[in-house]
């Protein structure tokens, strides 16, 4: 069973390049105990992670893939992973701060959060091996005088592709209609603030919207109302910490900005459908 601490652990990346970037090629062959590499965390950057050779099996946020090659996955600052297991992998994997990407760029990524691991077709994963590579020995003329510049360049234009394959494969249109607009904007607001603001009427004075339009286009996209989304999120983020961290439920209960801890079990339970120190136990068992 993963080790449990205070807080979900957060990998800070090395950073030789000075640029907030950090790309490496690895290569493992089986190992049935993983050690450290079973612990839940989440990473401080956006990661990426191109499989080039074997299988890969992961959890992110209390859901399980199984990745065989090729393919690539992509993980947001805020998602919770841990690897399952691997074997005879190959693997190129890199990460990036919001400083380093381009601005439009970390609009796209947040759009596209959460994201499952896609699979490549050969033309795909060939583009992707080739500028990863090249990126790869960009990091290797670090006395170049424009050293940091090549390399943000150039892993920009690596994020650029992958998001491009993800967008292909979601089917994501370039031109959204006036609701899904107003969703996508609703999306980025409740990102940012679901620790402070749980009232629709909150979302809709951000976006300068009435309540009531405001719910008429999210739930037109998704199906679902503005406080749905809400709950959700904000249970998302309780599961984690209740199943990573060893914190009581009244520190959870406050993190995520209720004082009233038996009120928001009574909220968890409701959204989840069991009480949240049951969740606790049962997915420790």
């Amino acid at each position: 069973m993963p080790r449990k601490t205070q807080a979900i652990p957060v990998n800070h990346f090395g950073d030789e390049s000075g640029a907030g970037i950090s790309i490496e090629r690895l290569s493992f062959e089986d190992l049935p105990d993983l050690g450290d590499w079973q612990q839940p965390e989440r990473h401080e950057r956006h990661s990426f992670f191109l499989l080039e050779k074997g299988s890969v099996t992961i959890e992110i946020d209390f859901e399980r893939y199984h990745i065989k090659s090729p393919g690539a996955i992509y993980m947001h600052p805020d998602q919770v992973h841990r690897i399952i297991g691997f074997e005879n992998v190959t693997v190129t994997a890199w990460a990036i701060t919001n400083e380093s990407l381009r601005s439009e760029y970390l609009q796209l990524l947040e759009d596209i959060s959460p994201a499952a691991p896609v699979v490549l077709n050969p033309e795909t994963f060939g583009l992707l091996y080739e500028a990863t590579s090249l990126c790869i020995k960009i990091t290797e003329r670090k006395r170049d005088a424009v050293y940091q510049s090549l390399l943000k360049d150039h892993v920009n234009v690596l994020v650029g592709l992958i998001m491009a394959t993800y967008i292909a494969q979601t089917k994501t249109t370039d031109k959204l209609t006036r609701s899904e607009l107003v969703t996508k904007a609703f999306r980025e607001k409740l990102a940012r603030h679901f620790t402070r603001h749980k009232r629709p009427s909150d979302y809709a004075e951000k976006l300068h919207l009435s309540a009531a339009y405001l719910n008429e286009c999210v739930k037109s996209v998704t199906g679902q109302p503005v406080s749905y989304h809400i709950q959700q999120r904000i249970i998302l983020e309780a599961k984690r910490l209740l199943y990573h961290s060893n914190q009581s439920l009244k520190e959870i209960a406050a993190g995520l900005g209720y004082d009233d801890y038996p009120y928001f079990s009574r909220l968890f339970i409701k959204v989840a459908g069991i009480a949240p120190l049951t969740f606790r136990h049962k997915n420790r068992d």
